[in-house]
């Protein structure tokens, strides 16, 4: 069993589109959310959302042919990849077998402006004005499939679909392809596009998303005042390596992979185990696996939403994973505060923070914390980041279906 560890990395976000912008961005308890500029929201029942800014896909080596023949998502799924490939210093055919470089990129809707696009030239035009790029430009697989062309990348391809919680389960499978021999390095990460009208319309008409027209009041993880969330995109990609490869090549190293829970709720469609007990499973299994023991200091990026039933239950969900002696000394925060809830993406781009918190000893912030939930009632590092050096990390992301996923790094 090879150990793990994040070598790379790169995203597209609503605080930045490179991990140095993003982090200063998080550090310093910037807000990514606004009021909607890249449709005509005048007629949406939601006017806000955490959007991606100034984002131009041939800064990160994109052609025009990929440009023009690809989602949104998929654009930040390669661009995020561009930068951690870069950033990590990984020689496809030097440094790695390309058989054994593997990709796990998911997202938890895929192309849905290509579909929203298509579905109005069919309607207005009928069916032969369909373009003959809508599937492959559609499936959710298009991005990690598009990542492997464009690095080789001949090993394992898994591209996971598992709504919100997306992104960590890439990172985790990812983990486990290379802990246990299958590859040397994967691409891994998550991405998602889905700031459109009928993306919008149908979290809106199922309640999910906040109606708040206030930026600064608007994504409330475990305030008193939450009612929903806040609509995000972005791309987060990282590059993960077996310990051989990484020292032979003397790469930098983020944070050591140690863990990785998936569980499954089994209780709704929609909502969360009202007592978080496939949440609690998901964190025992990874920090379990992570060798986490009473007195290490713990990092927990919440999942954190900002919605009525996830905050209280996922507080619920700490408590009976930890104990509550041990769910009182962790340091919590959810940084969905300032970035929105990015979907596939979100996992992706929190394990990238959760690496930097653990990197530099900083605990991001949860802003707009101005009135806790007494159910709600842990660690939440209020208003402004923290000085205080980690041991372990984890980020949880929960997603319809009952989905649950929990990676653990430790700090190196």
């Amino acid at each position: 069993m090879s150990r793990v560890y994040i070598t790379g990395v790169g995203c597209i976000t609503p605080l930045g589109n490179n991990v140095e912008t993003l982090w200063n961005n998080i550090k310093n308890g910037a807000c990514g959310i606004d009021f909607i500029k890249k449709i005509d929201a005048s007629d949406l029942p939601v006017k806000i959302a955490a959007e991606v800014k100034d984002f131009h896909p041939e800064d990160y080596g994109l052609d025009k042919t990929m440009i023009r023949h690809n989602d949104l998502y998929a654009l930040y799924a390669l661009s995020a990849a561009a930068q951690a490939m870069a950033d990590s210093g990984l020689k496809v055919g030097e440094d790695v077998d390309p058989r054994r470089l593997g990709v796990a990129v998911g997202s938890g809707i895929g192309g849905i402006q290509t579909f929203q696009r298509e579905h109005a030239n069919m309607m207005q035009y009928g069916l032969r004005r369909i373009s003959p790029l809508f599937i492959p430009e559609m499936i959710s697989n298009i991005a990690g499939g598009n990542i492997a062309i464009t690095y080789n990348a001949q090993g394992p391809n898994l591209p996971v679909v598992t709504a919100c919680a997306t992104g960590t389960h890439s990172v985790g499978e990812a983990y486990r392809l290379i802990h246990e021999g299958r590859a040397d390095a994967v691409i891994t990460g998550g991405a998602e596009a889905a700031v459109c009208e009928m993306a919008i319309g149908g979290f809106s008409n199922m309640k999910a998303l906040t109606t708040s027209e206030d930026p600064m009041a608007a994504s409330l993880p475990f305030d008193s005042r939450r009612h929903g969330f806040v609509l995000g995109e972005g791309s987060g990609i990282l590059i993960l390596e077996s310990e051989e490869l990484a020292k032979r090549r003397g790469a930098k190293l983020y944070a050591e992979v140690c863990g990785y829970g998936n569980t499954c709720d089994a209780h709704h469609y929609t909502a969360p185990h009202p007592e978080g007990r496939g949440a609690a499973e998901s964190m025992r299994l990874a920090l379990e696996e992570a060798g986490f023991k009473a007195g290490d200091k713990l990092y927990i990026n919440a999942h954190g939403t900002g919605t009525p039933l996830n905050d209280k239950g996922e507080t619920a969900a700490i408590k009976k994973a930890l104990g509550e002696e041990e769910a009182r000394k962790a340091v919590i925060s959810s940084t969905k505060s300032m970035h929105g809830h990015m979907l596939g993406a979100t996992g992706a781009v929190e394990l990238i923070i959760s690496a930097m918190a653990l990197k530099e000893g900083i605990i991001p912030p949860t802003i707009h914390l101005d009135e806790p939930d007494p159910e709600c009632d842990l660690d939440y590092t209020p208003h402004t980041a923290r000085q205080w050096q980690a041991d372990i990390a984890i980020s949880n992301t929960f997603g319809f279906g009952g989905q649950n996923s929990t990676v653990a790094l430790r700090k190196v």
